[in-house]
């Protein structure tokens, strides 16, 4: 293998990471947005204005990449081979090369003519034109977003390294290399279009979901997000009206729902604990009441001598089912799913040992 083909191949999968970020680059900081970090601004001040000035210099960077491919030919003593590039017999390179010199000129052009005007040609301006009201400009359409990203109850979704969505208060957002879509929540029809589910992804080694959903808007169209399904519900929640689902019951549970579900079905058949406490809020959720007591139950025959035995929890009810359940999960480990329901856990409080027959529902006194 020649050298000028290995360096063609890692300078295409070098310029691949730029374009389609990998978690490493990113973590590494070899990104667009890193390296001109100070030229873009904050994200978080001024939200509109930072992915404004990022899309053309995303522009101006892709465009870039095959006269440095070539300038780097020239200075790694590659002569030869840029001669043939220009001169030689082949078409298909003589094409690459006069693309690599127009390349940067067209989109330094491009760059141009979004500029003028207040960047009124510019595609991300454009979109937010459509969604100005009488007599008002997109600055006053890019304050409102702006002032809005910079609270913390916004829901940001990164669909993947090219793509993230946006939810606030009144606005839903898509946002691309290049463009941005939006739509006011107020003008906007949510649907959840399509699931698709797949047996093995780049995400963990579990069954995936991931949804299609569709903005429409009267005023900029329609666009689609597409996001895992595990960031379904946050967005949904987010969302003022409410999402038409097309596909009602397409979403499949994980392992962790169905354990869930297997988990309470059980804590149901176990022997109920009687009180009549004033109880406040859960502990963990802040919204249900208190419903389950930690109470041993269950026999200490038959316990293997190196397994850690259940003991008496003294804690007065403060947890509801669902919040132990999901505390139950967190503590087992994840390598051993199947025996899940045979570990035990402890209490979040005392650190008392219980299992799932020690986990009793509550119930008031007859008097």
């Amino acid at each position: 293998m020649s050298a000028e083909l290995i360096f063609t191949i890692f300078y295409l999968l070098i310029s691949f990471g730029i374009v389609y970020p990998p978690e490493e680059f990113i973590s590494a900081g070899f990104t667009i947005g890193n390296w001109f970090g100070k030229l873009l601004g904050s994200e978080d001040e001024n939200f509109i204005r930072f992915h404004i000035k990022k899309s053309m210099l995303n522009l101006v960077v892709y465009s870039c990449l095959p006269i440095i491919y070539v300038a780097l030919l020239y200075l790694l003593g590659f002569v030869d081979e840029i001669s043939s590039l220009f001169i030689g017999p082949s078409i298909s390179w003589q094409i690459f090369a006069t693309f690599s010199i127009v390349a940067p000129l067209l989109a330094l052009l491009e760059i141009h003519r979004w500029s003028n005007n207040n960047f009124q040609n510019n595609p991300i301006v454009r979109n937010l034109t459509k969604c100005c009201n009488n007599n008002t400009t997109w600055e006053v359409v890019a304050a409102d977003v702006e002032n809005e990203y910079r609270r913390l109850e916004i829901v940001t979704v990164k669909t993947n390294p090219m793509t993230k969505a946006v939810v606030t208060e009144n606005w839903i957002i898509k946002v691309t290399l290049l463009n941005m879509f939006l739509a006011h929540q107020s003008d906007a029809t949510v649907k959840l279009l399509e699931v698709n589910t797949f047996d093995l992804s780049h995400i963990n080694a579990n069954i995936t979901q991931f949804c299609n959903i569709e903005v429409q808007s009267a005023r900029v169209g329609s666009f689609i997000i597409r996001i895992n399904a595990l960031d379904f519900r946050n967005l949904k929640d987010k969302l003022s009206r409410r999402m038409q689902l097309v596909l009602p019951n397409s979403f499949s549970k994980s392992i962790t729902e169905q354990f869930m579900e297997v988990f309470r079905e059980t804590v149901n058949e176990n022997p109920r604990y009687s009180t009549n406490m004033e109880l406040d809020q859960c502990l963990g959720c802040l919204q249900a009441r208190p419903g389950i007591k930690i109470q041993k139950q269950c026999p200490d025959e038959g316990i293997h001598p190196m397994e850690q035995k259940c003991t008496d929890c003294f804690c007065h009810p403060m947890w509801c089912l669902d919040c132990l359940t999901k505390w139950f999960v967190s503590r087992q480990d994840k390598d051993e799913q199947n025996r899940w329901l045979s570990k035990k856990c402890t209490c979040p409080m005392c650190r008392a040992t219980f299992c799932v027959l020690d986990v009793c529902l509550l119930e008031q006194p007859q008097e």
